[in-house]
């Protein structure tokens, strides 16, 4: 049995009754990569030497009874388009493959203060652009239950690495659904908090307006507690916003006596496999026998979700990557004869595929002549998909649906047609542009592959979601369920 398959408070009880170490946990993390990174391939880079110190120092306070808090000593993985001080961090492109930040996120501050351990950052989709991992520049990570499988993305790797024992947890950024869809596939909890609920400083960005960081755990109470440490306002993100945090952790009750959910029926129509449809099913009368009742209901506008998103999204990333120019840092081409050149060159080498269709598409849906016919039209759609969710929560507490329309797909499937590609987010975009949280947990298999049930709450309460999670999960053992490597 491996120290990751018990829960943090589990871990953390052990640590002070002395009868495991820090360093310990340190060894366990880095001989399982060992183990299974050559089938997984999860890690951009590795923090070893520094982690491996840190863990004796921190064993220290253990010993002399120093030590404050839940997560003192654990071990995490760290999505690369997270800046972290001193640690390459490459968004998973060859533009940044030497970028080494002078200054950490403000998520890793937060990490440092509740004094965590970094083990290394996770591959990812090349700037977050991307829903199975392939499109890194470094490697495709593979899934744990099926390693001819795509993991899911943009945070594979921190769904992977999760799934695969080789982190007990790990931090992924969701723009469409980059932390739901890796934690279906992969068969984990991934959750994408409200927007404005967690400081996006220090985050690389993609769609500014979309991103958020969250949590990936095994357990809906690990999740809960990682979201505890990293959430508040933040003065460098004036994004964030100026709320209190909940003690998330004290909606674990398991009762949902008299709960109130939505299910829409565009998230169980055409496109969504049978074995998903069922699945969702199932775990709705789950619920049911637990005390909460159930609705269908509609969501109109979310069909047009998907084309809203991209127009958006990627105009947000022409924006947001035009700073990428060989001129402050990361990639410098050679031989470039002016400023113009310059800039050309470095990006048609730095850039992959996928993220130069993107900046693409945004440059022509924001220049002159097609703004009103393509940018701003996709903001008022984003505006009336928000008013959906607002109008269904005026008398439900959650909506809850599948996350993913089928479970985790071939490597290479997909990867040449962009359009299927992008249909894998169809449930989880809407939540991105209204704004408000989401979480996917296990609720079943689909010829040995995972599927994820999403729960998706009101602005800024997360408590209310865990409190379903985490009903669901004590009732039912999909999340007890692991990848045999």
């Amino acid at each position: 049995m491996s120290l990751f398959d018990h829960t943090l408070t589990e871990i953390h009880d052990l640590l002070h009754k002395k009868e495991i170490s820090i360093p310990d946990l340190v060894d366990e993390s880095y001989k399982r990569i060992n183990e299974v990174e050559d089938k997984i391939k999860a890690f951009i880079t590795l923090n070893e030497e520094n982690a491996r110190k840190q863990a004796e120092e921190l064993q220290k306070k253990i010993d002399t009874d120093e030590a404050k808090g839940l997560l003192f000593g654990m071990p995490i993985g760290i999505k690369d388009n997270i800046v972290t001080k001193g640690l390459r961090t490459t968004s998973g492109s060859q533009i940044l493959n030497n970028f080494d930040p002078i200054y950490d996120a403000t998520v890793m501050t937060k990490l440092h203060e509740a004094q965590t351990i970094t083990i290394g950052k996770l591959n990812m989709d090349e700037f977050a652009m991307g829903s199975s991992t392939e499109s890194s520049s470094f490697q495709a990570t593979t899934n744990p239950w099926n390693t001819e499988r795509v993991p899911g993305g943009s945070s594979g790797g921190s769904a992977a690495a999760v799934a695969a024992g080789e982190v007990p947890f790990s931090l992924g950024s969701d723009t469409g659904g980059s932390i739901r869809q890796p934690a279906a596939y992969c068969g984990v909890v991934g959750l994408k908090p409200t927007y404005g609920r967690v400081s996006r400083y220090g985050l690389i960005a993609f769609a500014s307006s979309l991103d958020q960081i969250g949590p990936i755990t095994r357990s809906v109470e690990d999740n809960a507690r990682l979201l505890e440490a990293i959430s508040g306002v933040d003065a460098f993100d004036g994004t964030s916003a100026n709320i209190p945090v909940d003690r998330y952790s004290e909606a674990l009750t398991g009762d949902v006596k008299g709960l109130k959910i939505a299910v829409p029926k565009e998230y169980l129509s055409e496109g969504v496999s049978e074995e998903v449809r069922q699945s969702v099913l199932d775990a709705l009368k789950v619920l049911e026998g637990l005390g909460a009742t159930w609705e269908e209901v509609s969501l109109p506008h979310s069909k047009y979700g998907l084309p809203a998103y991209y127009v958006l999204a990627s105009s947000e990333a022409s924006s947001n990557l035009a700073r990428f120019d060989g001129i402050r840092y990361g990639y410098r081409a050679e031989g470039a004869e002016n400023l113009i050149d310059l800039y050309k060159k470095t990006r048609a080498e730095g850039f992959g595929d996928e993220v130069k269709r993107r900046i693409m598409l945004g440059t022509f849906a924001l220049s002159s002549g097609y703004y009103d016919a393509y940018y701003k039209k996709a903001q008022k759609a984003r505006t009336l998909i928000k008013k959906d969710f607002e109008d269904v929560f005026e008398k439900y507490d959650v909506i809850i649906g599948p996350t993913t329309p089928t479970p985790a797909f071939k490597i290479g499937d997909n990867i040449d047609d962009p359009l299927t590609m992008y249909a894998n987010d169809i449930l989880t975009i809407p939540v991105n542009l209204a704004g408000v949280p989401g979480i996917s947990v296990p609720c079943g298999f689909s010829d040995g592959m995972p599927l994820g049930l999403q729960i998706i709450g009101k602005h800024f309460d997360e408590k209310t979601i865990y409190r379903t999670a985490y009903a669901y999960e004590q009732a039912t053992n999909f999340h007890q369920q692991k990848p045999s490597l």
